[in-house]
């Protein structure tokens, strides 16, 4: 034991410390307050989906599948669309929603679409009594971001869904 002990104190004197270690304070940078969700923001994004969507405005669509294509877009999207080439990165069901509830969801969606880079989402509007299914093409229509949009194929919900191509800012 004494080998140990002495080896312990010879240890203690080459490691004795001179002076004591002081902690530094380092001030965090608070990070600033995020104020997008702030309610004059979201009554912005509330009148920005009124003006995007009118109920009395009512575009010429062909009978058949609910589809349509921008003027200065190829209408071959309309048949990458019907076949399913291009899968939704986002979905919106709009079941049980009022349609001003659909309108705000519809603009919202479109708005993230062009915000995370997503080219095309599902709009799942249901059967129902048709109110939302009626109006979606017309409201879509209007948006100015909207490319093209046709009745999903039957594994995105078939009649009761559309698939939409959104245009993403450069």
């Amino acid at each position: 034991m004494n080998d140990e002990q002495d080896d312990l104190s010879l240890f203690r004197k080459t490691v004795q410390v001179d002076r004591r270690i002081h902690n530094e304070t380092v001030e965090h940078v608070r990070p600033k307050p995020n104020f997008s969700n702030s309610p004059r923001r979201l009554g912005v994004r509330q009148q920005q989906a009124e003006f995007f969507f009118s109920d009395t405005y009512r575009a010429h669509l062909p009978e058949g599948p609910v589809r349509y294509c921008a003027e200065e877009e190829s209408s071959y999207l309309l048949k990458q669309l019907r076949r399913g080439d291009y899968e939704p990165e986002l979905f919106l069901d709009l079941h049980g929603l009022t349609q001003a509830q659909a309108k705000r969801e519809v603009a919202a969606l479109l708005s993230a679409c062009q915000k995370e880079q997503v080219s095309c989402c599902a709009i799942m509007s249901g059967h129902g009594r048709g109110i939302l299914k009626e109006n979606l093409p017309h409201w879509l229509v209007q948006h100015p971001a909207v490319r093209a949009f046709h009745q999903a194929p039957p594994h995105h919900g078939g009649q009761a869904s559309v698939l939409v191509l959104v245009a993403i800012p450069d």
